[in-house]
């Protein structure tokens, strides 16, 4: 049996959101580290923490926001407790990802950057996963999927349903 990923996520908290942000201040490239530890300790980037990063990098909101909104990978709201990413580059789409797309969509009642209305499943696309020689490709909670075909694909949606 595979081990279930679950994310766990802390409530938004300015004190905490600041704290992150000076521990990784200093790094090099320090925006993105930054805004990967929000989103990973609160399961999303929070609009508050946009200004105290500018601040405490002494860069201004829109260079912050630019970075925030240039990465598809950072979110603006919490995800659901599961997160299926389907990968939408050249190589997926021509191994009819495009199908599975919507498939996946057709079956959670999403379409992709959004989340079910249970939050139980975000379904997201991704920009490759480096498995071109496997294509089409997904991830589901960060477990790497293949050949994914329709029953594959069930298979995932069914399994992030539980």
């Amino acid at each position: 049996m595979t081990a279930v990923y679950e994310p766990c996520y802390e409530p938004w908290n300015e004190t905490r959101g600041a704290e992150i942000i000076a521990e990784h201040a200093r790094q090099e490239g320090a925006t993105l580290v930054i805004l990967h530890a929000l989103q990973e300790a609160f399961g999303y980037v929070p609009e508050a923490a946009i200004p105290m990063v500018a601040q405490a990098l002494n860069l201004s909101r829109a260079e912050v926001h630019g970075v925030f909104t240039f990465y598809h990978d950072f979110r603006h709201k919490p995800a659901g407790r599961h997160v299926l990413k389907l990968c939408r580059a050249e190589a997926c789409q021509a191994a009819g990802g495009d199908a599975l797309a919507a498939r996946a969509e057709a079956r959670l009642g999403v379409s992709l950057g959004n989340t079910t209305a249970d939050d139980r499943v975000t379904l997201e696309p991704i920009y490759c996963l480096g498995l071109c020689a496997t294509a089409p490709s997904a991830m589901l909670d960060g477990r790497l999927v293949g050949r994914l075909d329709e029953k594959r694909l069930d298979a995932l949606v069914a399994e992030a349903q539980r």
